[in-house]
């Protein structure tokens, strides 16, 4: 049986197109740093280390090869070092990783970093345009943004959603960015303003779509003895788990159905004995790099039928101060650096169960979800923390 874990120690850093004032490992040290501050640790109290990265967008072959360096600095020289590379969900595989090192029973504490510095490559559209299927597909430049299109054009012709839907999601998402200290994108952003930017992919506008981004996270997982001891208010591991959907995109006839999402969705819920995400959940961060992305992940987790996740955000439903806020930080469509950016909906979830979330903590969470997407749309990692332990 699997040990129970928690995270106990949460480091983030801020982000920007370019953080021209570090190098690539002070940028990893920040984060690492903060982690350990956080939970009151040195690096000597750590038992392994898990390192994710998305390599193409780095500008650099392995840049864990490099980044060590800041894990040296730290003091983690000698330690055991797994690297992880899924594509978008980089930084969610990391987390599960961490957690499934402590859970197995190998270590008591595991810290588990990503970063990207997107800043460093010629161009992330590039890259996005090699993640679907060489042969068959590549031709046709079907990189994130026009796959996210896609979605976005069935779920309009399927369930009459509206760019003035899309819309209001990007204005809630940029009204909490402007909260969060560490987010890249921090405007003021009405839905009016939002459907005044310029087309990129129609239905998706310039606001519709997430910034490439430069930063890192890092979480601290720890049994649960060691837990208890480190940190007044831990968040739990719950539920975590990971699926991974077919890579010929032709083959999915459920671009406004991630139905590989739901799959997802049902094992961990029945592993956190989570029966109405709605009302059980008390804060969602979902990887949501498209507006259009989130409204479908309302659907495909449960918090709404299918066809009905646009009632949530025009009722305020996922707002702050509604039932269930979803991306009290921005989110992704507010902060992306590629590797890390599953990570950060880990950190985030697990700052609002433990109470740290600064001036976008929603009041009196106990159960938080964290989500991430990567590949061409066909990986999903989910993870459920909760402040009592399972």
């Amino acid at each position: 049986m699997a040990r129970r874990v928690a995270i106990v120690g949460v480091g983030l850093t801020k982000c920007s197109s370019h953080r021209t004032d570090v190098t690539y490992p002070e940028l990893v040290y920040e984060a690492v740093s903060a982690a350990l501050a956080q939970a009151n640790l040195q690096a000597g109290d750590i038992d392994a280390v898990v390192y994710g990265s998305m390599d193409p967008f780095d500008g650099v072959f392995a840049p864990e090869r490099w980044n060590v360096d800041a894990c040296v600095s730290a003091g983690f020289l000698t330690k055991p070092f797994l690297k992880i590379t899924t594509g978008g969900t980089t930084g969610g595989s990391t987390a599960l990783g961490g957690y499934y090192h402590v859970a197995s029973g190998m270590f008591d504490v595991v810290l588990a970093v990503a970063s990207q510095r997107v800043g460093e490559t010629l161009e992330a559209q590039l890259v996005l345009n090699t993640a679907i299927d060489p042969i068959y597909e590549r031709w046709i430049g079907g990189g994130a943004i026009t796959i996210a299109a896609l979605q976005a054009v069935h779920h309009f012709l399927h369930y009459g959603t509206t760019e003035e839907d899309l819309a209001l999601v990007t204005a809630k998402n940029y009204a909490n960015a402007l909260n969060n200290p560490y987010a890249h994108l921090q405007r003021h952003l009405t839905a009016e303003d939002a459907l005044r930017t310029r087309m990129i992919s129609w239905p998706l506008r310039l606001s519709d779509c997430c910034p490439s981004s430069d930063g890192a996270a890092a979480v601290i997982f720890a049994s649960e003895e060691r837990a208890r001891r480190i940190a007044d208010v831990p968040a739990w591991v719950r539920g975590a788990g990971q699926i991974t959907d077919n890579y010929y995109v032709g083959d999915r006839p459920w671009f406004h159905d991630w139905d590989s999402l739901s799959m997802l969705a049902r094992r961990v819920y029945k592993q956190a004995k989570i029966d109405n995400p709605l009302k059980e959940l008390d804060v969602a961060e979902l990887y949501q790099a498209f507006s259009v992305q989130e409204i479908i992940e309302y659907e495909a987790l449960g918090f709404a039928e299918k066809g009905q996740g646009v009632q949530l955000i025009r009722n305020g439903v996922t707002a702050m101060g509604g039932q269930l806020p979803v991306c009290p930080s921005g989110g992704v469509q507010c902060t992306n650096p590629i590797g890390a950016s599953g990570l950060i909906r880990v950190a985030e979830a697990a700052l609002q169960v433990m109470g740290k979330a600064e001036a976008r903590q929603v009041p009196d969470v106990k159960t938080a979800l964290a989500h991430s997407w990567g590949a061409a749309i066909g990986f999903h990692t989910l993870m459920v923390l909760d402040r009592q332990s399972p």
